[in-house]
């Protein structure tokens, strides 16, 4: 197995977390080896064709042309993807809670020790996560040779073939008009970072103040992943909802990260309504079954899979992504309505654009802060 970024020592043993998953994860659905490759070899197309159709609905381009990889991967790769982009990104906050368990007795064992630990209960939640997303566009994670990135610090869109498969066949939909529909709403996030170059750093910087924020002890956030694994493998009642059954990022919340996380919430919401709004406008003309595939998909997307499911959904904080794609996708609707599409591009101009959370649940405010205000 390749060693994720160099040493595995500190808060998170991170080759342990991606041999944890790997061995735990699920295997994909049955498909015969030319099977296999024909997904690819779609997936592969629709991402392509995805590209004409968003960019023409969008009205959003790039001057530099699209120079991030598109990768058909299994879970297993999904897997090493996120597990990288995790480390870069929380690198500031380890690095924080290292040192100051290094300067209590005993510290150094105490974090070989939990970096084990927690590496093992962060591959319980990956190999859990692994089996259900569908796509991804990984914005953070450094290329490696099995995974390369764009250039200039660009990203990667990852679509995860046997998700894909498993859900087309669970939901009884055509499986050619599912994967044009999936690469669809991931081609719409690549095309946002591609053709907005600041979105990419902007969130950056938004995530690192959240994190420079954390003034939590490290046991704290350790044992919110430990009973979060603990819902994964049964060994935590699913009807226990220690501190009123907030989530991972609502117990470590400061003030000041109540409002940053205010701000991502609406940027969030922003994309991924973004999304969902593209997919269905684009949908109509070039899948045939778009109808159909959408509202058994919102069915699925609603219920969950189980009570376990429901109940870790709730502790990783999953259930508010949900309201995200609600929410954001009324939002944007809204907006072209009022102002058409290319009014409602104007979102993309700067950070100062964006809405905020309270205009996401309001958009005549946005419109009326950046429209009205303008003329």
């Amino acid at each position: 197995m390749t060693s994720i970024g160099g040493a595995s020592t500190g808060m998170v043993d991170w080759n342990l977390a991606v041999a944890t998953a790997t061995r735990l994860v699920r295997p994909g659905p049955e498909v015969s080896r030319d099977e296999a490759r024909a997904v690819v070899a779609e997936l592969r197309r629709h991402a392509k064709a995805s590209e004409e159709h968003v960019r023409g609905f969008t009205r959003l381009g790039t001057e530099e042309g699209y120079d991030t990889p598109v990768l058909v991967v299994d879970r297993p790769g999904w897997i090493r993807a996120n597990v990288a982009g995790f480390r870069e990104i929380l690198r500031p906050l380890l690095d924080k809670m290292q040192e100051r368990r290094g300067n209590t007795p005993g510290g150094s064992v105490m974090s070989a020790v939990g970096g084990k630990v927690t590496g093992v209960e962060l591959g319980m939640l990956l190999s859990f996560l692994s089996s259900r997303v569908l796509g991804q566009y990984e914005t953070f994670a450094p290329a490696t040779r099995e995974l390369p990135s764009g250039g200039n610090g660009g990203g990667r869109l990852l679509l995860v073939a046997p998700n894909i498969v498993h859900v087309e066949r669970e939901l009884d939909v055509d499986p050619h008009d599912f994967r044009l529909w999936v690469c669809l709403h991931e081609e719409t996030h690549r095309t946002q970072f591609t053709a907005v170059p600041w979105l990419r750093d902007h969130l950056e910087g938004e995530i690192q103040s959240f994190l420079q924020e954390t003034d939590v002890d490290p046991m704290t956030v350790l044992e919110r992943v430990r009973e979060a694994a603990q819902s994964l493998a049964g060994g935590r009642p699913e009807a226990e909802e220690d501190d009123g059954g907030r989530s991972l990022v609502e117990i470590v919340q400061t003030p000041a990260q109540r409002e940053i996380l205010g701000r991502l919430t609406a940027v969030m919401s922003l994309l991924e309504g973004h999304a969902d709004f593209v997919m269905d406008g684009v949908g109509p003309s070039v899948v045939p079954s778009v109808g159909e595939i959408r509202e058994k998909f919102q069915q699925r997307r609603a219920k969950g899979a189980s009570r376990l499911d429901l109940a870790l959904r709730k502790l990783l904080g999953l259930d508010a992504k949900l309201r995200q794609y609600r929410d954001g996708e009324r939002f944007v609707r809204a907006v072209v309505n009022e102002v058409g599409m290319d009014g409602f591009n104007r979102v993309w101009t700067s950070p100062n654009t964006l809405p905020t959370k309270s205009e996401i649940a309001k958009p005549a405010d946005w419109v009326a802060r950046v429209h009205r205000r303008a003329e």
